[in-house]
This record gives C-alpha cells, sequence and structure tokens, in this order.
C-alpha cells in the first residue's frame, strides 16, 4: 500500500475521468481498514497504463511532481480513501463539502471506530490513526503516557507488549499487498469506459445517469464537466465559489429549491435534446447501439450525441434556469421545504425549455401555463411514482405538434384537465388533506396556494409568502394546533399522535403566548386572541376564509371540525389554482352559512368507512390486480398498513404497493367475509355514501 499511495502522493496513479470522485462514508473507510487489519481480501485493484493526463484527475491536493502513468479503473473509492487516511488530508463529499477522514483506534481491543467525543476523551483510544502511519514510535509513546494517567489501570510489561503489536500491526497496513490488474496502455479509452461500466453493473451499481456520464468522459469529456460544474456551483453563490474554489464567475445556478447532482441535470438535457426520459434507453441511443444487431453504427452515435449537445446547451443555459425558477415562485413554492419531488422541477424545466425553444412560448404565456403544470404536478404526485414512465408520455405528447406556442400551451392545458377534473377537487384531495405529515403533497400546495392568494398570515398583518423562504422577512411564525394538543390530551383524551398532528388542525400564526394557550378549548382562547391583535373585522373573516376556518368552527367536536376544514383547505387549494389560470380571478373562500356536518359530505374518507364500522379494523385488503401478491390490512386508527409502512390514505397505500394509478379506490378490494367474494374499496364507499 506504501507504493500506492507514495504514487497518488506524486501524480503517478491518478483517476481517469470516467471514475466516481468522491469517497466511502467514514463507516465504510471504517470497514475497509478493518478488514484489512486482520488480513481479509478486500478487492483486487485495476488500472489502466496511460499518460494521458489531461483525461485524469488527481487524487489529494497538491502540486503533482510526477506525470501520471497509472489511472484506476476500479478501487478509486479504497484509494481516496486510504490515501486520505494515511495522509491526514481533507477530502471533497458528494455535497461539495470538505471533510477529513480520521479513524480511532484501541490497541487493547484491535478495534476500529469512527471517531465519537466518547472515544476522543477515553484514554485506551487512539484518536487518529493517521499518527501511527506518520510515526509509529511516537504514536505508541504518547498512548501509554495517557493509559499512565488513568487512574484505573496498571501498565506493566505485558500490557505494553500488547500495544507494541497492537501498533505495529496497523503501522504494517502501509505494506499490505493488493491484487492487482494492469489493463495495456494500447486499450483505447471507449474500451477501458465499457469496461468500468460492466465492473460497476456487478458490484454496487452505477445508475443510467453513471453510464452516460462515463460514455461523455469518452466523447465529450467537457460536456461533462459542465454538468459537474453547475452540480457543483448550484450549491453556493457567486462569491462562496470564488471564496472556496478560487475561480471568478458572475452566476451560479445556485437557487432556494434543490442543489443538484449531475445525473440530475443531465436528465433535462437528455428529455430536451433527445426527447428521452428514460436514460436507460438514452445510454443505448447514445452509443449508437441497433437494437437488434446490437452493433454500434457510428453515424447514429454522433448524430445523438449533436441532439445532446443541443439539449445541454440549453439546460445549462442561465438565462432559462433564471426564468424557469420565476415558475416555481408564481405557483406558490419558495423553498426547498416545499418541493416533494426532486423530479417534478427536472422535468417541469425540460418541458419549460421545450416550450421556449422549440414552440415559441412568448415568456410570460409560459410562465402561466407552466406554474398551473407545476402546481398540478406537485400536487398529484405526477413524477412520484415510475417517473420516467410519465414523463415520456409527456415528451411523446409532443412529438409531431406543428410548431407553434398554441399547440404546445393546449397539450399541456388537456393533461392539467384531465389530472385535476372537478370531482378531483372534492374527494381525492380532501383525502390527501387527511394525514399528519407536514410534507403532505396536498397540505404543502395548501400553503402554496395562500402565497399566490397574497394571503395573510392568521391574525397578523404578515404575510404568508413573508414567512417561507430562504431568507423569511418574518420571523415568530409557527405552525400552531388550533385544538391545543394539551387539549386533546388531557380533556378530550386523545392518544393517537397522528390523530392530533392532522394538518387541518394546523395554522399560521404569530403567536407568542402559545404556552399560556395550554389545554385550554378553542372557545376559550380563540375570543381572547382576536381581542388581543385587534384585528380588523373585515381583514379578519378574510383572514379566516384564507385559513379555512369553519363558520362557529370554536364550537365543533374535534372530528367535525376536522372534516370541515379539511373540505374549506381543498376550496382554498382549488381557488389558489384557479388564480393561476387568471390572474385577475377573484377568488371565492366564502364560507356556507350552516357548514356541511361530516355525514353531509358527498363521499365519505376512508378513516370515516374505518370508524363508522363499514370497513372494521383488521380487515385484509389486496390489489384487485390478481398478478399483485401484496396483503395489506387496516389499522385501529383508520390507515392501512402496506408491509412495514403505515399509510393514512387508500391512494398512498396504493403507491407503497408501487402502483401507478390514479386512485387506490380502485386498487385495493375488502376481504369482508371469509366465504364472500372481495369488494372494491370504491363499491363500499358509493354504498355508504348512498345510505347516508
Amino acid at each position: 500500500m506504501l507504493e500506492l499511495v507514495t504514487g497518488i502522493d506524486k501524480g503517478v496513479v491518478r483517476l481517469p475521468d470516467i471514475q466516481r470522485p468522491f469517497v466511502w462514508s467514514n463507516a465504510k473507510v471504517r470497514d475497509l481498514v478493518d478488514s484489512m487489519y486482520r488480513g481479509y481480501p478486500v478487492g483486487e485493484l485495476m488500472f489502466w497504463v496511460n499518460k494521458q493526463a489531461g483525461h485524469t484527475r488527481a487524487i489529494g491536493q497538491g502540486v503533482k511532481t510526477q506525470d501520471a502513468t497509472m489511472q484506476v479503473v476500479d478501487g478509486q473509492q479504497r484509494l481516496t480513501s486510504l490515501y486520505a487516511v494515511v495522509k491526514g488530508l481533507e477530502v471533497w463529499r458528494e455535497d461539495y463539502s470538505r471533510e477529513r477522514i480520521s479513524l480511532s483506534f484501541n490497541p487493547l481491543t484491535s478495534r476500529f471506530e469512527v471517531p465519537t467525543p466518547v472515544f476522543l476523551r477515553s484514554a485506551e483510544w487512539i484518536p487518529d490513526i493517521t499518527a501511527v502511519f506518520k510515526d509509529p514510535i511516537r504514536a505508541r509513546r504518547e498512548y501509554l503516557t495517557r493509559l499512565r494517567q488513568d487512574d484505573n489501570r496498571t501498565v506493566d510489561s505485558d500490557l505494553e507488549d500488547e500495544v507494541e503489536l497492537s501498533i505495529q500491526r496497523l503501522a504494517k497496513l502501509q505494506e499490505y499487498a493488493f491484487q492487482v490488474v494492469q489493463i495495456k496502455e494500447e486499450v483505447s479509452r471507449e474500451t477501458v469506459a465499457d469496461i468500468f461500466v460492466r465492473i460497476n453493473s456487478e458490484g454496487a451499481p452505477l445508475s443510467a445517469a453513471d453510464f452516460i456520464l462515463t460514455w461523455l468522459s469518452v466523447f465529450w469529456e467537457n460536456g461533462r464537466n459542465d454538468l459537474e460544474s453547475w452540480a457543483r456551483n448550484s450549491r453556493f453563490t457567486p462569491s462562496e465559489v470564488t471564496q472556496i474554489f478560487g475561480e471568478k464567475t458572475a452566476w451560479t445556478p445556485h437557487n432556494p429549491y434543490m442543489s443538484f447532482d449531475p445525473g440530475q441535470i443531465l436528465r433535462v438535457s437528455v428529455a430536451v435534446g433527445l426527447r428521452r426520459a428514460k436514460l436507460a434507453d438514452a445510454y443505448n441511443f447514445l452509443r449508437g447501439r441497433d437494437p437488434r444487431s446490437r452493433e454500434i453504427d457510428a453515424s447514429k452515435r454522433d448524430a445523438a450525441l449533436a441532439g445532446l449537445r443541443s439539449g445541454h446547451a440549453n439546460a445549462l443555459k442561465p438565462l432559462h434556469w433564471d426564468e424557469f425558477l420565476k415558475v416555481l415562485e408564481r405557483a406558490g413554492f419558495r423553498s426547498r421545504d416545499m418541493i416533494t419531488s426532486k423530479n417534478t422541477i427536472l422535468y417541469s424545466y425540460a418541458l419549460w425549455i421545450i416550450g421556449r425553444v422549440d414552440f415559441g412560448v412568448p415568456v410570460d404565456e409560459l410562465r402561466e401555463v407552466m406554474a398551473r403544470w407545476f402546481f398540478m404536478s406537485q400536487l398529484t404526485g405526477r413524477y412520484t411514482n415510475s417517473p420516467e414512465t410519465r414523463m415520456q408520455e409527456d415528451l411523446n405528447r409532443l412529438d409531431g405538434l406543428p410548431s407553434g406556442a398554441a399547440q404546445f400551451v393546449k397539450v399541456l392545458n388537456q393533461q392539467i384537465d384531465a389530472a385535476v377534473p372537478d370531482d378531483w377537487w372534492r374527494v381525492t384531495l380532501i383525502d390527501g388533506l387527511t394525514t399528519s405529515s407536514g410534507g403532505a403533497p396536498a397540505y404543502v400546495a395548501y400553503i402554496a396556494a395562500l402565497n399566490v392568494l397574497d394571503a395573510d398570515v392568521l391574525l397578523s398583518t404578515s404575510k404568508v409568502k413573508d414567512w417561507i423562504g430562504p431568507r423569511p422577512m418574518v420571523k415568530g411564525i409557527e405552525r400552531h394546533h388550533l385544538f391545543p394538543r394539551d387539549y386533546l390530551i388531557s380533556v378530550l383524551g386523545l392518544k393517537d399522535t397522528k390523530k392530533i398532528n392532522q394538518v387541518a388542525n394546523y395554522a399560521l400564526v404569530e403567536w407568542s403566548d402559545n404556552i399560556g394557550i395550554s389545554n385550554r378549548p378553542p372557545a376559550d382562547y380563540w375570543p381572547q386572541e382576536v381581542a388581543e391583535k385587534k384585528i380588523d373585522e373585515q381583514r379578519r373573516i378574510r383572514q379566516e376564509e384564507w385559513h379555512a376556518l369553519p363558520d362557529g368552527w370554536t364550537s365543533l367536536g374535534y372530528e367535525e371540525f376536522l372534516h370541515q376544514r379539511r373540505r374549506l383547505m381543498a376550496n382554498v387549494i382549488h381557488e389558489g389554482f384557479k388564480r393561476l389560470t387568471d390572474p385577475n380571478y377573484e377568488p371565492d373562500l366564502t364560507r356556507p352559512d350552516v357548514a356541511p356536518t361530516m355525514e353531509g359530505l358527498s363521499m365519505p374518507t376512508f378513516e370515516h368507512l374505518v370508524t363508522s364500522g363499514v370497513i372494521p379494523v383488521g380487515t385484509l385488503l389486496t390489489p384487485v390486480d390478481p398478478d399483485r401478491r401484496t396483503v395489506a390490512e387496516v389499522t385501529d386508527d383508520g390507515s392501512i398498513r402496506v408491509g412495514e409502512h403505515i399509510c393514512e390514505t387508500v391512494d398512498r397505500a396504493a403507491k407503497e404497493d408501487g402502483a401507478d394509478v390514479e386512485s387506490g379506490w380502485e386498487y385495493w378490494q375488502a376481504h369482508l367475509d371469509e366465504q364472500g367474494e372481495p369488494v372494491t374499496l370504491a363499491d363500499l364507499r358509493h354504498q355508504a355514501a348512498a345510505h347516508q
């Protein structure tokens, strides 16, 4: 190992650009060192004898004194990690932060661990094994000194010998003999790339994006470098890039919503340039491989690369990205906490580029239709399950369309209307609000709708949109229980945390005296809060409409309150969506004079079917599709257990089972009678609604 470390230090051993640039976790490095210490095999290394330094990356920092002659094809993670441990150097992590890999060692037990405060304080542990590799004699002396200072331990000659053997054994890891396979210099880069792909397909597999990045390293190195620069810079402002990396730049793709990895922005380039969402298909297309003969056609490869170059240029164009970010803000999404699917950003961005470049949709018109598209996609989880398949369907709809903005806008509007028809807002969306998850798409959409509607914070003159964002303008605003937690537990006797923390029981407020509210019922504390805030009555009523408070809500029972508020929250979301369709639209948030009771709802929720006894607790559910073998179970809180996961709605249960369906009601069937035929949840729901 010492010879390899020396070769890396001088620059003789380097990484070809086909390799992945980041190291393992500290725990995995610990396991590697432990295996080497015990003499276990740790796999062979593969080197390519090659002097093309322009296609390599040095391992570690500092000036390399010699040109590259050996390039690592397989074993980068092991070599980079060991080099960092032996030399005590920092490495770049996958998020482009810098960290020093260090391991602690106990010579008395021959045990390695990732350092923690406990190990660092203990006299039995060498805090950092780098000290042993640098000077084992000094490391032994300092370790024994600490042991002697421990009042609870006697250091005799036997113990000294034990420590000596353990530390010598650790220091000799630098003599560890790796099995090495060498690829001859005359082997082409394309062949070496193919070897790399095959190796990683058999071990810890690479993704299809990694395969394409490998291919780019061979055929378009600058393109891959662009993708990696974009991914890195998406985490930093221009000034931070200059400060950290020493590179001057006037712009970066840094944004409030997501940090990229190279494979993610590659998805956009491929979708735009090749009209492909499935990266595995795109990889074969880029290679020019004939699907029948499996032979490589260089002309097809060149044509595919030309298409990718075009998509790449548009995806990485600063103007396009900056304009697209306005789409997300227009849709009411203002921070990464509101993004439930990064794929929705990636694929929406690809469609935005296609609309702008290929169909010439004016920026203002495109922003409006894409804001609706993004809102719909986030709300329905369009790109959550089988995202590549769904995006490919969206791309296929654009194939063969006549040029012109009207055609593009028409296709997107048709898909939006199909995804969220009128009854979807009244039924499915209400089900989506039956959850305790603050990250549920329906609840996030509710917050987005408040931003679109320019809503106030409840009982405040501050705006919701000023509270949400990378640098909130308003502080002290939080989500609070409308029916206080202590009241639900101590007075109503509720014990189910999910029931207490239903999103329909939360409101965005600026209350500084939440502790004082304690276990007081809404009818007690609410009038006092209203009086103290001194909000104009007309404005307060408007706020109650924005925040979906049922008329007379303080006198409702908790269950009734939740059912009525979910209905009103769904209406707020719908009205916000309509505002995206027409910026001049005046939303109708008027609450009915007599709020409908739970029994008056047009379609009962799954939870209501369970609590009313229509579907007994413990009922087994199976997919209607006979080819699926899943058996789910109804829990006592009205949820569905799928494997180890508890799902609060039937749609979520279907998605947990890997189904790509619009409605879980049609997906599941209930086995109510061991002797009888199962009944779909949709049928049970309609039967219950008919008898209300």
